[in-house]
């Protein structure tokens, strides 16, 4: 990137009145939480129905068959309803807002919704097609012939999703637009619950291996519910799809230009799981599920609160890059970062310390035993180590996507995978699951730095660089404090209550508890701002209630 200044090379017109208004602080943090309850709550439900679905299959070869079956259209659906909700999209809609041209704007929507429809209905019939000659390439030799039959056939029942899934991308990407996150916030919860039902009432119904097809046929359901529900949500905004396809609007040549970049750097990103659950398939049948498993409790805190952050300064970010305010988007990149830093940092030193209680409460029972326990709290342990780093390159390529300038973090994306191919191959066998794993903390910390570096310099300047580090450091030994406070109690508590459920619920809830409590009166005794605007926004709300 060549140094100037990003908000310079986003500019695409004169700054209007914007439609709809812009936020001020207050509604930010409010849209925060909001969202981060929500999405806390999808997480939770999301949790819930890992756990279900352990008790009913454990880290057996019909799951990891699941795993990878429901990884591979998810990518592609990630590659495009990300692409264009949080990247391509969104800066170009909301552009036209900000200069008040609302119907230019919603023919653009109205464009993209049936271009999108055609596309995405014709790769997901190709692949029901193709899924023989597809599913196999990404199985190991640790994979029987009849895992990888079962593969392809969850896979043709699972890829219908990635249609419904980028037609959702692009709605909320208007609901954001407009403010709009609270459909989008429960509807992930309705979707996990929606699969935990038809997962408990179908399963009986099926025999042998094929009692997976339960699992898949809910998450087909579910999508379908959740799809509804975020079409429902644009009445609220007195949008209305039109039956509109102008090829000829070179907005619409503008978002699939920045799709192009972005699409590359999302998949390469959102290979990692996926490269870690193929390569897992060489070490054994077991490991692709016990990864996914590990990478569902790490997305917890990662949903809660760096999703959260990101997603919401996202439109934002894109407001103050059209409007050229370099200086504005340094302030609230760094707020976010010191926010995600606040947050993830404590709860990848409680995960660090208490790996294996963590997962034993969380999976062991039913098909989940003890050896499913270990293979689980071996991968969770690295995954807690690049929590932060994740949350961070998380809100940085939203930034450059911000500023439509989505090839910086597409090479950062590039190289990252490179990393953790290299790392991944020449660990896994001396390493097993934790090699793989090793490969994405190596990664993610690697992208961290580089997204750093490049936004430094299209800023034209640290995103308050000095203060950050300082208060970091801060973080980091009250979360010193938290790990050695959560150890003791849990220690304490799981030799008086042992290792019944009640005693488990008992230890690890109690650890967490003293944990956080040490953790927020230090980081307060600290001084650390954004933990003061926490404590600030949760009186005024319990003061109001």
């Amino acid at each position: 990137m060549e140094r100037r200044t990003i908000a310079a090379l986003s500019a695409t017109g004169e700054a209007t009145v914007p439609t709809p208004q812009q936020p001020r602080g207050g509604r930010v943090a409010i849209n925060t939480a909001i969202f981060s309850i929500g999405t806390g709550i999808s997480r939770i439900a999301g949790l819930g129905r890992e756990v279900v679905a352990a008790s009913y299959f454990g880290t057996s070869g019909p799951a990891s068959a699941f795993t990878i079956a429901f990884l591979v259209p998810n990518l592609v659906a990630n590659l495009f309803g990300n692409a264009v909700l949080s990247a391509a999209f969104v800066p170009v809609f909301t552009d036209l807002l900000q200069q008040d041209r609302r119907r230019d704007a919603f023919r653009l929507a109205s464009t993209l919704f049936w271009i999108m429809l055609l596309v995405l209905g014709t790769i997901t019939a190709l692949f029901v097609l193709g899924a023989g000659l597809i599913m196999p390439l990404f199985t190991g030799p640790k994979f029987s012939s009849e895992l990888d039959m079962l593969t392809v056939g969850l896979s043709q029942v699972l890829f219908p999703v990635v249609l419904l899934l980028g037609l959702s991308g692009l709605v909320v990407g208007i609901l954001q637009s407009y403010d709009r996150f609270t459909v989008q916030a429960i509807a992930p919860a309705v979707w996990n619950l929606v699969i935990i039902v038809l997962l408990v009432v179908l399963h009986p119904h099926f025999h042998g291996q094929n009692q997976i097809y339960a699992y898949a046929i809910g998450i087909l359901v579910a999508t379908c519910v959740q799809f509804l529900m975020v079409l429902g949500a644009l009445g609220r905004i007195d949008f209305r799809l039109q039956f509109h396809v102008d090829w000829r609007d070179p907005r619409v040549k503008r978002v699939f230009v920045l799709m192009l970049p972005i699409t590359i750097g999302l998949g390469i990103v959102n290979l990692d799981q996926l490269i870690n659950s193929a390569f897992g398939t060489l070490v054994s049948e077991h490991a692709p599920r016990a990864i996914d498993n590990a990478f569902r409790i790490y997305m917890l805190p990662q949903g809660m609160f760096s999703v959260a952050v990101a997603t919401v300064l996202f439109p934002t970010l894109s407001r103050l890059a059209s409007r050229r305010d370099s200086a504005g988007m340094r302030r609230t990149v760094g707020n976010g970062m010191r926010q995600i830093n606040l947050l993830l940092i404590p709860a990848a030193a409680f995960m660090i310390v208490l790996t294996t209680p963590i997962v034993r409460l969380v999976f062991q029972r039913g098909e989940f035993n003890a050896e499913s326990t270990q293979l689980v709290s071996e991968a969770l342990f690295w995954f807690a180590l690049s929590l932060p780093f994740g949350g961070l390159n998380l809100l940085l390529t939203r930034t450059f996507f911000a500023v439509q300038r989505p090839w910086t973090p597409t090479r950062m994306a590039m190289i990252n995978m490179a990393v953790d191919i290299v790392i991944s191959v020449a660990l896994y066998k001396p390493l097993g699951i934790a090699g793989l794993v090793i490969g994405t903390l190596a990664a993610n910390v690697v992208m961290t730095g580089l997204l750093m570096h490049r936004l430094r310099i299209g800023l034209n300047g640290r995103v308050d660089g000095a203060q950050t580090t300082m208060i970091t450091a801060r973080i980091l030994v009250a979360s010193a404090l938290l790990a050695a406070v959560s150890w003791v109690v849990w220690y304490v508590l799981d030799t008086i209550f042992g290792t019944s459920l009640l005693g488990q619920i008992i230890s690890v809830v109690g650890a967490a508890g003293a944990g956080l409590l040490v953790y927020t009166r230090a980081v307060l005794v600290m001084h650390i701002p954004e933990a003061h605007q926490v404590r600030s926004l949760i009186m005024s709300r319990l003061g109001r209630a």
